[in-house]
């Protein structure tokens, strides 16, 4: 039995992903459609790396340009005007809020995510799910360090613990700690895992916290 369950939230618990797409294109259309498509194609390719440092890698990249500490801070927060309400209104992850519920009442559950952690704290608490969550992690921190300070301030073991992501930051970070780790598969990121050989979902319909993970794809 898993003593804890991390999950990162965007594309796992809920389906906004699109949302922060949007935001992105929303920042950058000044810039031209050209900018906007590769800032998209690297944003998809990177979730779970937090967006402090993707707009100062698409300014310096995409864009040439440097940009400063306050620059990032006022576009960050033009971000967070963008997206907050959107992602409290999207739509769960199939079953996802019944696993939740459900796990809630056997293991402690954490959030990691690139989002910024306060701005996380308000998603959960419009979505009336924070009380489920035993702790919540977020940017400016890594997914490392995360569940580095899971494992430090909860007395958790590697194998006790139990990763849901969509990402190849939440897979690596995972990997890192060898923490069993599971693929949650969607549009927006299939074309970047097709080499991946270790559990995927699509839904958390009659997922089973129980069920005995192989490496095989779950087929949920």
């Amino acid at each position: 039995m898993h003593k804890g369950i991390i999950f990162d939230f965007d594309g796992v618990i809920a389906e906004s992903v699109q949302v922060k797409s949007d935001a992105f294109a929303e920042i950058y259309s000044p810039f031209g459609n050209d900018v906007v498509q590769k800032v998209l194609s690297h944003h998809k390719a990177n979730g779970g790396m937090s967006r402090f440092e993707k707009i100062k890698y698409y300014h310096e990249t995409f864009l040439n340009q440097s940009i400063t500490e306050v620059e990032i801070t006022k576009l960050t927060n033009l971000f967070s005007e963008f997206v907050i309400d959107k992602v409290i209104a999207t739509s769960y992850v199939p079953g996802a809020l019944e696993y939740i519920q459900k796990c809630h009442e056997k293991c402690k559950l954490f959030i990691s995510t690139g989002t910024p952690t306060d701005e996380m704290k308000q998603i959960l608490t419009g979505r009336k799910i924070a009380h489920y969550f035993s702790d919540v992690f977020g940017s400016p921190d890594k997914k490392v360090i995360h569940i580095k300070s899971i494992l430090s301030k909860y007395g958790m073991r590697p194998e006790e613990l139990l990763f849901y992501g969509d990402s190849n930051t939440d897979l690596g970070a995972a990997t890192f700690h060898d923490i069993r780790f599971v693929l949650r598969l969607h549009e927006c990121n299939q074309k970047h895992f097709t080499d991946f050989n270790g559990p995927t979902i699509q839904n958390f319909i009659s997922l089973d916290i129980n069920t005995l993970l192989s490496n095989e794809s779950v087929n949920y």
